[in-house]
């Protein structure tokens, strides 16, 4: 896609994942001249690297499409992340998407009414900017992660491809949430394993059972258009969500007792190098995997579009700073709105806005 001249766009799209994608393929519908960056160096890229090989996705590929073409696969199987990176690839390459990898993004101000976008020595501006770069952000740690014992393999699940990467022994998971759960599930096969945090509750159904598919349409419809930040009910739930996060979904607490997982407490310090929990119980583990999920670093955007905790004000993604754009958030507008198939009508809302101004 053209600029109207170098490095200058209508609207540049930072992060080239489902939300970048989605908002893309909208904004180039309305006409919109428009530059999306990704950072990575392949669309579709943080599905490859920051997931363990076994992920599958927790909706079924009839709820994983983008807008104007749905995910190729039967209706009712789960696709994995590979399968999701390829799609994310295949559509950027159907709708001629102007995505440049490799570019990442390390400042954004603005000049004389125009955004600057600075990306690897480069100085682009435009008119619009969407932050898009969708719920990996950067890995959450506890600050006493540094302290234990450099003997034990330690590292995010955004760093977990598969149970090779350990070392025989125990193995620690801190997060009782879906990442935490699915690789519990998974390495306790070969290892005595511990899942630490707060039981977040899990959904009712086997998301993968006959019953599924006449109870999921109902669920997708609830966390689509009831749950959002224009009922009652989403506007109570939302805080709860963006607190705790999701209840499991495929792993259930009898598959964990039923693979030998032992759930215990949060875990709360480092004590002779050993992970302390919060009942006070040191636990002597080979290895620790850090389920403890991300936080958005906007350190790079030199605007006064936060609150006092750092997160960005907005309106359904439209910042106070005309121009300025967020997308992908989690329960932007909706519960699925970080999801790759509920992304497009945010991003719908979004390039809309855009080309009305």
């Amino acid at each position: 896609m053209a600029a109207t001249q170098a490095g200058q766009f209508d609207t540049i799209v930072i992060g080239g994942g489902q939300a970048g994608l989605a908002v893309g393929y909208y904004l180039k519908k309305l006409g919109r001249r428009l530059l999306i960056l990704d950072a990575n160096e392949q669309i579709g890229g943080s599905w490859r690297t920051r997931t363990w090989t076994s992920l599958r996705l927790f909706t079924p590929a009839r709820y994983n499409g983008l807008p104007g073409w749905p995910f190729p696969a039967p209706s009712w199987s789960y696709p994995t992340a590979r399968e999701t990176a390829d799609y994310l690839e295949a559509y950027a390459a159907r709708f001629e998407l102007p995505v440049r990898t490799g570019m990442r993004v390390d400042r954004l101000t603005k000049q004389d009414g125009r955004y600057v976008v600075g990306c690897c020595g480069q100085r682009l501006t435009a008119d619009c900017v969407v932050f898009a770069t969708g719920f990996y952000g950067t890995p959450s740690l506890p600050e006493f992660a540094a302290e234990l014992d450099p003997r034990i393999v330690q590292m995010h699940s955004s760093e977990y491809r598969d149970p090779s990467q350990l070392r025989p022994g125990d193995v620690l998971l801190v997060g009782a949430g879906n990442s935490g759960a699915d690789i519990a599930l998974e390495l306790s096969a070969a290892h005595r394993t511990f899942l630490s945090g707060r039981d977040k509750g899990q959904v009712p159904i086997r998301i993968e059972s006959r019953l599924a598919r006449f109870v999921l349409p109902v669920l997708w419809f609830v966390a689509s258009h009831v749950l959002t930040i224009k009922t009652p009910l989403g506007r109570k739930a939302r805080p709860h969500v963006l607190a705790n996060g999701a209840p499991r979904i495929r792993v259930k607490s009898d598959d964990l007792r039923a693979a030998g997982v032992e759930q215990v407490p949060k875990t709360a310090a480092v004590q002779d190098g050993l992970p302390v929990l919060e009942d006070g119980q040191v636990l002597d583990v080979a290895n620790v995997i850090w389920c403890t999920g991300f936080r958005q670093d906007f350190s790079w955007i030199d605007l006064p579009v936060f609150d006092g905790d750092g997160e960005p004000v907005h309106e359904r993604g439209i910042a106070a700073e005309p121009g300025l754009y967020f997308l992908g958030l989690d329960f932007q507008y909706a519960f699925t709105s970080e999801n790759v198939g509920g992304v497009g009508r945010d991003a719908r809302h979004i390039a809309e806005h855009i080309a009305s101004r």
